[in-house]
């Protein structure tokens, strides 16, 4: 018989139709073995969820909290137990985030927020305070690769005077889920599938759609999911954010909303989804290579460190609970006020030591900082210090020279442990003690006037396992997102669903999650259905009534990031016989305008130009396609084309330069290259002159006209 999916109670305790999951109860089979034991099955029709020691869940949607929006409660077990063995189930590989890269740096506060805050980070002008800074992927294991469709993660440890901040979030400003208590099925469906052990790294396979289908409280966190943002050019070419909302207490114990926004001075940028997917197989280490690389040679990367701040009043008055992670605040409603810069400039010394070892908590916040009762980050609070306790082994990992705090030291009467790696001195290791008036050491004391003090939120309700009303909109931001988008962006982000849906074998689910994206945009499910060539289902009964919201161009990346070749990678190819006069100048020009140029040649050896000089080069044309470069230059002799026509690499190497929107220049020699290729000149085909200067100043960008002409969009 089958399952009638169910949702996540509201606040008036109706269902959310707009999900589903298993409520039925179980009828349980009791046979007796051969050797007298007694074996229990659950009838096919009939299984009853309970915890790991038997007992009945009655809800396994929501975390037990003080009312439908106060803090989540302590007592909460079967919360804690499914955190704690979702915490546990691997090591000592993260179980998400496992594929990162790190460097050290400094972040500088430009404007003071002294009216909000007491956090020092936050008032001192001025100051440099160390950080470092971990990017990494969030499905995929470390030995997975650096450009699959997926979220990147953005975690900050800004090593301050008054204790550790970690501000660990992502390149994505809402997330999947709600509550918590949800988090391990989310990771469950989007990880390899439990019976073989694949796929790796990506979302387009049927448990996560059937997830995703079965809770439309995620469907604004796939429209990011499925836009280019997913696939970015580099790490250095990401935004951040905190994703949940938090506070900021001044020193009138008065509090303020604040979300926390990371935005790179280089711009926001990606990649074309065919050309992610070569670089995989190209460089499986492209992103980790990219920011290192471009530490190493002083082109450090910065982001500026921003805030959008409301009180309680203006939070109420929204349309929808700043409380829900699956919500963002639009900018144009509160603009992102920029009070601070990050600077990379420092490579870890050694990978395991730094990048791997190193703990992000979001309960490590300074004095001035503190939480909302956001049911996710709830539940972070509890998780993160958990996973750390399995992953490096000991309470002591805190005392790891990464994750130590620089900026002030750490004391305290906890001792002992495994690990240990201090030798504590005095006999008080305990707390009150008065040791002191016997003139020995009593250790450390407490701070009622600098220490971090909790907002005094006020707190009444009944214990429940219910979500607020103010929680049940989940299409509204999803069509403001797809909405706010460019054409061109949009076509990207059907494509990205069309693709995704295509590897689902299960046709309920595809059905399912069109019906979810009819509560969208009409002309969304559409295009993917047309993509699928299945037909339309009816629209999904949502549990509360979308509505329209003024676009928001903030949400763009088209049209928002900086003309520039600075940070970027220039590739010319060069044959033997060429004109060493135009490989100069391209590349005087080019790295005159901020970017680095490497030199590609059939041999790694290099090239007899002209001229009869050697010239050396950086990398071998079969091991260096085109995906791995944002422009490219072919300065090609007439002997040195006729070669490459027989040579596949060298016809890719121009195909997909030009498939992938990006600006090539040529010398007249390379013409028949271009041809077998089927590069047809437009406004970024250009002929390289003498100076080099027609090309650098098409060589920034994309054309995104050639889209239509090189693939079909959904």
């Amino acid at each position: 018989m089958a399952k009638t999916p169910t949702a996540p109670r509201t606040a008036s305790g109706g269902p959310d139709k707009s999900s589903g999951r298993n409520t039925a109860k179980p009828a349980i089979t009791t046979t007796i073995g051969a050797g007298g034991e007694v074996h229990q099955a659950a009838s096919a029709q009939d299984q009853r969820l309970t915890t790991n020691h038997g007992m009945p869940i009655s809800d396994d949607q929501n975390t037990l909290s003080a009312g439908p929006r106060g803090p989540h409660l302590l007592e909460d077990f079967v919360l804690r137990e499914k955190i704690q063995h979702f915490d546990h189930e691997r090591i000592p590989e993260r179980i998400v985030h496992a594929r990162g890269s790190a460097a050290h740096g400094v972040f500088e506060l430009t404007e003071s927020l002294a009216d909000y805050t007491t956090a020092k980070i936050l008032t001192e002008v001025g100051k440099q305070t160390e950080v470092f800074t971990r990017f990494s992927t969030v499905a995929g294991g470390a030995g997975s690769v650096d450009t699959p469709r997926d979220v990147r993660g953005f975690a900050v440890k800004m090593y301050t005077v008054e204790g550790n901040w970690d501000l660990v979030g992502n390149n994505i400003p809402v997330f999947f889920i709600q509550d918590a208590i949800k988090f391990p099925d989310l990771i469950h469906s989007v990880k390899m599938e439990a019976d073989r052990g694949y796929p790796q790294a990506a979302s387009a396979h049927d448990t996560f759609w059937d997830f995703i289908g079965l809770m439309p409280e995620s469907t604004h966190m796939i429209m990011w999911a499925m836009s280019d943002r997913t696939i970015p050019r580099s790490l250095r070419m990401i935004e951040g954010f905190g994703v949940h909302t938090f506070r900021l207490v001044n020193a009138a114990g008065e509090a303020t909303l604040v979300k926390f926004h990371w935005r790179p001075k280089l711009g926001t940028q990606s990649t074309c989804w065919d050309e992610a997917v070569k670089i995989a197989g190209a460089d499986p280490d492209y992103h980790r290579r990219d920011l290192f690389d471009a530490i190493d040679k002083g082109d450090f990367p910065e982001w500026e460190f921003g805030v959008q701040l409301l009180t309680q009043e203006q939070a109420d008055a929204l349309p929808f609970d700043v409380l829900d992670a699956t919500k963002l605040i639009p900018e144009e409603l509160y603009p992102v006020r920029v009070v601070g810069r990050m600077v990379l400039n420092r490579n870890p010394d050694n990978f395991f030591a730094e990048t791997e070892q190193v703990a992000f908590l979001p309960t490590n916040v300074p004095p001035g900082i503190d939480f909302s009762e956001d049911p996710l980050l709830q539940g972070r609070l509890f998780s993160y210090q958990d996973t750390q306790l399995s992953r490096l082994g000991t309470v002591n990992f805190h005392q790891i020279p990464i994750n130590q705090p620089k900026g002030c030291p750490f004391q305290n009467m906890q001792r002992d442990g495994h690990m240990q790696m201090q030798v504590p001195k005095g006999r008080a290791n305990y707390e009150p003690n008065s040791l002191a008036e016997a003139g020995e050491d009593g250790g450390p004391r407490e701070d009622p006037k600098g220490g971090f003090r909790s907002f005094q939120t006020p707190v009444e309700g009944t214990k429940v396992r219910i979500r607020a009303e103010t929680f049940a909109d989940h299409f509204s931001q999803a069509r403001l997102f797809f909405r706010s988008q460019t054409d061109i962006e949009q076509a990207h982000l059907a494509s990205a669903l069309v693709f995704e849906l295509s590897k689902v074998t299960l046709e309920h689910v595809r059905l399912r999650v069109m019906s979810n994206l009819l509560n969208v945009d009409e002309t969304l499910a559409g295009r993917v259905a047309d993509g699928l060539g299945m037909d339309l289902p009816k629209a999904s009964a949502p549990a509360a009534e979308p509505f329209d919201m003024d676009d928001s161009p903030a949400l763009r990346i088209v049209g928002k990031y900086p003309d520039t070749l600075k940070g970027r990678l220039v590739g010319v190819l060069v044959t033997d016989g060429a004109d060493g006069k135009v490989v100069s100048a391209v590349k005087a020009a080019a790295e005159g305008q901020g970017a680095q140029v490497q030199l590609i040649a059939p041999k790694v050896g290099g090239v007899v130009l002209k001229d009869g000089s050697k010239l050396k080069v950086d990398r071998q044309l079969a091991g260096s396609p085109s995906v791995l470069f944002d422009a490219v230059a072919l300065v090609l002799s007439e002997a040195g084309c006729e070669l490459l026509l027989g040579e596949g690499a060298a016809v890719d190497f121009a195909k997909d330069a030009f498939g992938h929107l990006k600006a090539m220049g040529h010398t007249p020699e390379a013409q028949p290259l271009l041809d077998k290729a089927g590069v047809v000149a437009d406004d970024r085909v250009v002929l390289l002159g003498k100076d080099g200067k027609a090309f650098v100043a098409v060589a920034a960008g994309r054309q995104w006209d050639r889209e239509p002409k090189v693939r079909i969009l959904a």
